[in-house]
């Protein structure tokens, strides 16, 4: 029997099954808890790694979005340039010089303004197109001058004013060195025969190819 001393209480509770039965109890649950802070641990970290790595790829996909996006629908908007070019060749181009020697002689004589000394010429052929360039004195009145390059620059046939140069003035009489180009199509250019045109520097004192007035 127990001598009711504390030792004895505590070596009677030692050997009992139900101490050992909490303490293991308590060791299992001390396991538990700790497995479980780590899961949470790992669990936080890997969430964050998988989040930062989506980001990640959300922002890589957005770049190359940006990066292609003046490339979609390329082809489409080339083939409409083409079509438009094609339809301004169609429209603006002259077909050949003849037809640009007329248009300009409609023009002189719906102005009132007068031309002289009208030199044709052309420039190096072009992959589509030949410049073809005018160089003539022009003389009128003030008024009949601007309604002719008014005219040439509204005109359907392409004509750009190059160059334009007072040359003299007496009375209401204006005199004028005007320089004008268009364009033929290389094989239009090359039937036409005209002569190369000189360099923009060089000034010209005789007749250098056809002449219209």
């Amino acid at each position: 029997m127990s001598d009711g001393s504390p030792k004895s209480l505590w070596r009677e509770r030692l050997a009992s099954p139900l101490t050992w039965h909490y303490a293991g109890f308590a060791v299992l649950l001390v396991a538990v808890i700790g497995l479980s802070i780590r899961l949470g641990f790992d669990w936080a970290a890997t969430n964050g790694r998988s989040t930062d790595a989506l980001a990640g790829k959300q922002i890589e996909l957005k770049a190359m979005e940006l990066a292609t996006a003046p490339l979609r629908g390329l082809d489409k908007r080339v083939e409409e340039f083409r079509s438009q070019l094609q339809q301004f060749y169609a429209k603006r181009i002259p077909p050949n010089y003849s037809s640009i020697a007329t248009r300009i002689g409609e023009l002189e004589v719906k102005s009132g303004a007068r031309l002289s000394r009208v030199q044709y010429s052309q420039g190096a052929p072009g992959q589509e197109l030949t410049e073809i360039s005018m160089d003539a004195g022009i003389s009128g009145e003030y008024p009949a001058i601007m309604r002719f390059i008014n005219s040439l620059e509204r005109d359907q046939t392409f004509f750009v004013i190059r160059a334009m140069a007072l040359t003299g003035q007496q009375g209401g009489v204006v005199n004028l060195r005007l320089r004008v180009s268009t364009w033929l199509r290389p094989a239009d250019a090359a039937a036409s025969g005209l002569p190369p045109t000189p360099e923009a520097t060089e000034t010209r004192s005789a007749p250098a190819g056809k002449e219209g007035e």
